[in-house]
């Protein structure tokens, strides 16, 4: 089965058409490297897009087929991926072209072959094929099949899971991943702006939708929007009740809530912010939550420093929200930075009893505190930076409900 791209000049990109540095490129990979080490992994395959573009820059909507990142101790890392996107490959990575591998088209979404025993083919003549392999087994982008065939194409390795070996590595944000989240906050706040001075009573919800992903768009200062992991979500009324509804073409009502889960991107960054609007005054209850949550997201402002952990940072927001008569069961944080769909999150650490993960200047949390009433919801939610000495926001959103005529 015929390799398509490696035969282009073994070129890399100028540093300047780089999202980073390429000495930050090196030192992401030196990292992933000593946790392979640690974890007793030669040879590392990584399918998922958000640790392909962290590790080597490449950035395409690519990742509704087959595509890798293959990482040893010895050589730049190699990525693999359908023959047509290699061109997006060597237009993104760091690596030099003669490490950039696509195959051919007749293996898309083909069920009598699989695209994985080429890339089995390529470790092989990479000298991988007796190496100790980790894979993101639990993996949106990493199937059964996949699996099924790459581990048959490599008979005499030892394949193991390495789910999350990469995601961990970007737990602490650099300061140039820092700039970007920065400039994603203001985007976030540009996008909520926008929602308070348009919505009206009656305003057909897609039509807002279209403000927002504009906005989002569009940027701010100079900083270009980004595609979101999670489109926005938009509930209202009774739809408010569950968290994770999007939007349709009905009026937005008067009297009822309607929340705005969305995120300014930058570069791949993500600052996720949640507010609640009503038009007309809210009912009583939703004043008591939207003081609860006040409260107890000033307790865990207070709370989330370096050296604390984020089981502690999760029981001041649960004690603060049960004196004030309100429970959540469910996570209220986690982990974000670079992503794509279906998901902003880098599934590592979460804001919850039980996780002792120490927090580190440089972390980054989606601050998440929804209340999903009898009636409704709210959301009220931050994305928050881990500094030197305590927590920040990443956004300049005005807090509390959002309250119009």
């Amino acid at each position: 089965m015929a390799l398509q791209g490696g035969s282009a000049p073994a070129a890399a990109l100028p540093s300047s058409a780089l999202a980073f540095a390429r000495t930050e490129y090196h030192e992401r990979l030196a990292a992933v490297r000593a946790s392979m080490e640690a974890q007793g992994v030669e040879v590392l395959v990584i399918s998922d897009p958000s640790n392909m573009a962290w590790l080597t820059g490449y950035d395409g909507w690519s990742f509704y087929v087959h595509q890798a990142v293959v990482v040893s101790q010895r050589h730049d890392p190699i990525w693999w991926g359908r023959g047509m996107d290699a061109a997006g490959a060597k237009r993104t990575v760091w690596m030099s072209h003669d490490h950039i591998f696509g195959y051919e088209d007749w293996l898309v979404q083909n069920p009598q072959a699989h695209p994985m025993t080429v890339l089995a083919e390529l470790m092989v003549d990479w000298g991988h094929g007796t190496a100790s392999i980790g894979v993101e087994l639990d993996n949106y982008y990493y199937s059964a099949a996949a699996h099924r065939a790459l581990t048959a194409g490599l008979p005499d390795a030892d394949v193991s899971d390495a789910t999350g070996l990469v995601n961990w590595c970007r737990a602490v944000k650099s300061p140039a991943e820092i700039s970007y989240m920065r400039r994603a906050g203001e985007i976030v706040t540009e996008m909520h702006r926008v929602i308070a001075e348009v919505a009206e009573p009656g305003m057909q919800k897609n039509a807002l939708v279209a403000e927002i992903l504009k906005a989002g768009a569009l940027g701010t200062r100079g900083a270009w929007g980004d595609y979101p992991a999670i489109v926005p979500m938009t509930p209202s009324g009774m739809d408010a009740t569950a968290p994770h509804l999007t939007w349709d073409g009905a009026p937005i009502p008067r009297g009822v809530p309607t929340f705005f889960e969305i995120a300014g991107v930058h570069r791949r960054y993500h600052c996720p912010q949640s507010r609640t609007l009503f038009f007309g005054e809210p009912p009583n209850n939703y004043r008591k939550a939207e003081e609860a949550l006040m409260a107890a997201t000033a307790a865990v402002m207070g709370a989330a420093r370096p050296g604390a952990t984020c089981a502690e940072v999760a029981r001041s927001f649960t004690q603060t929200l049960n004196r004030y008569g309100f429970e959540k069961t469910s996570r209220c944080g986690y982990s974000v930075g670079l992503s794509y769909p279906p998901d902003w999150g880098e599934r590592t650490m979460s804001l919850r009893e039980g996780d002792e993960t120490e927090l580190q200047p440089g972390m980054v949390f989606h601050f998440m505190p929804g209340l999903w009433l009898e009636d409704g919801g709210i959301e009220l939610t931050e994305t928050m930076l881990i500094n030197d000495a305590s927590a920040e926001y990443l956004a300049t959103t005005p807090p509390g409900l959002v309250v119009k005529p």
